[in-house]
């Protein structure tokens, strides 16, 4: 098992890793203001998905960020930078409000990758 985990939730390089980490704790709050701005208290439900989204969001990233690559392969575009981080800060949203369910396959991508690489 903790061959498992390190081979999975280590494959990625640490400086990557804490960049996403910063973007996904700063999407939780946001989301955590916005949904307690009028006074309401979060379920603990809530507040857990909060969490698993925010530690699974680099995954879910990794997944978006290698399908991209993969369409667009090394073609550089050129387009107005406003609407460029617009379209970033949504991607960015969407992958950590759906990470519960992309993530996995990052992860098993990963685990699959350094298994490879090991053997």
């Amino acid at each position: 098992m903790k061959e498992f985990l390190r081979c999975t939730f280590g494959g990625l390089k640490t400086s990557y890793l804490i960049r996403q980490y910063i973007f996904g704790v700063l999407i939780a709050a946001f989301y955590f203001n916005a949904a307690t701005s009028n006074g309401q208290v979060l379920s603990l439900g809530t507040m857990a998905m909060f969490a698993i989204n925010t530690l699974l969001y680099p995954y879910s990233r990794f997944v978006y960020e290698s399908i991209v690559e993969f369409v667009l392969g090394e073609n550089t575009f050129y387009v107005n930078a406003i609407l460029m981080l617009i379209v970033k800060a949504i991607t960015m949203v969407i992958c950590w409000g759906a990470a519960i369910f992309i993530a996995p396959l990052g992860l098993a991508y990963i685990y699959y990758h350094q298994m490879k690489t090991q053997s």
